[in-house]
């Protein structure tokens, strides 16, 4: 009996275990809902309309921020540092696009998902920013690895996005964070149930 409740302990606190939102960090163009113990954020939140733009990326690097993960726990980790708000979302703006390389906007990714079915929906969304004002959500589900025991991996990725205008959901996508390309629409009853963290639009 004992090992049962010591097994049903554990099997709750590896559930829960840093699936908190430490701190709100605003960032101008983005909210990010950060964890520390993960050393990345659960979730971010941010309107874009008309997006994109010319700005070059090309000297642009991730800034360390308090309580982040470094640059350094990235190499040769296999991960790319995987933007939760697409740095092309901003490229009209250089200072808007320099605040998407934040290591608060950052979870890892296979670079599978991140430069295949990924950056495939960030256009999509992009284009669709154009004829409508958006707000977007982008998040992630954690299991227990981590990156050198530091940085949380997602076994999932998410993205929610709403026309502003009239106020439905355009869509509600989880993607497998593996090389699988692997996505699919979820409703957010079935989203909530797969969080650990609570989400405003989400009642």
């Amino acid at each position: 009996m004992k090992k049962f409740i010591l097994f049903l302990y554990l099997l709750i606190s590896f559930h829960l275990f840093g699936q908190n939102i430490d701190k709100v960090i605003n960032k101008q163009i983005y909210t990010s809902y950060f964890s520390y113990s993960l050393k990345a954020p659960l979730y971010v939140s941010y309107d874009l309309y008309n997006g994109g733009g010319d700005y070059s990326r090309k000297n642009l690097r991730f800034k360390e921020e308090i309580g982040s993960a470094k640059n350094k726990d990235y190499a040769k980790s296999g991960f790319d540092k995987g933007h939760l708000v697409n740095a092309e979302d901003f490229a009209y703006n250089s200072d808007f696009q320099k605040l998407t390389f934040s290591l608060y906007n950052v979870f890892p990714q296979n670079p599978n998902l991140n430069r295949g079915v990924w950056k495939t929906w960030e256009t999509t969304i992009r284009n669709e920013s154009k004829k409508w004002p958006l707000r977007i959500y982008v998040g992630a589900i954690y299991g227990n690895r981590k990156i050198n025991g530091k940085i949380a991996i997602p076994e999932y990725c998410w993205k929610v996005v709403i026309n502003k205008k009239t106020g439905l959901i355009l869509h509600s996508l989880i993607f497998k964070n593996d090389s699988s390309g692997s996505v699919a629409r979820i409703s957010l009853k079935d989203l909530k149930n797969k969080l650990t963290y609570p989400i405003d639009f989400i009642k």
